[in-house]
């Protein structure tokens, strides 16, 4: 289930224009919870909220996004962007 800091970030994105997908299960673990496609570009955002922190696999797949020049982070809910840094 969407946390309510996850359905306001994906409204943000909606209302600027960008196609949101938010993933539930995907072949391989790890990826963001959006993906986001607006005018050919692709970004990924990981959405965390409260005490959840990122996991080492999670950041590990955000580097992998990022070294492919991908716009991949991490937004906290009271701590903004705390991948990368």
């Amino acid at each position: 289930m969407a946390s309510t800091f996850q359905s306001k970030i994906i409204k943000q994105y909606k209302d600027e224009g960008w196609i949101v997908v938010k993933t539930i299960k995907l072949s391989e673990s790890g990826y963001p919870d959006l993906f986001m496609f607006k005018d050919g570009v692709t970004i990924f955002r990981e959405v965390k909220s409260g005490s959840d922190t990122l996991k080492p696999l999670q950041k590990h797949r955000l580097n992998q996004l990022i070294a492919q020049g991908f716009d991949a982070k991490c937004i906290h809910e009271t701590k903004g962007v705390i991948y990368p840094t």
